[in-house]
C-alpha cells in the first residue's frame, strides 16, 4: 500500500474532499467549525496569571528595545549618507 503524504502524519489530509462535502448544507459544516473550535478551546492549557503578565511584559519589553535598535540604527544610517552624498 502507497503512504500518501510522505509519512509526515497528514495522510488522513488526502481524505478530506470526502469529509466536507459540498452536499452538506453550508449552515450545517460552520455549525460543525464552531462546535470543534469550542472543543479545541478546552482541551488547551492556558498560562496562570503571573505566567501571562511576565511573557506580557517580556515582550512589551523586547518590542521597545526593537524600536530603540532600529531608530537609532535609522539614525546612524542617516548621517553616514549625509556624509557620503553631498547635499547641493
Amino acid at each position: 500500500m502507497e503512504m500518501r503524504g510522505g509519512g509526515l502524519g497528514c495522510e488522513g489530509w488526502f481524505d478530506l474532499k470526502n469529509e466536507i462535502s459540498t452536499e452538506k448544507p453550508l449552515l450545517k459544516r460552520v455549525m460543525r467549525f464552531f462546535e470543534e473550535t469550542v472543543l479545541e478551546v478546552k482541551r488547551s492549557t492556558w498560562p496562570d496569571r503571573q505566567t501571562l503578565v511576565m511573557h506580557t511584559v517580556i515582550v512589551i519589553a523586547g518590542v521597545f528595545a526593537l524600536g530603540i535598535y532600529v531608530g537609532l540604527s535609522d539614525k546612524i544610517v542617516a548621517v553616514f549618507l549625509r556624509l557620503l552624498v553631498p547635499q547641493g
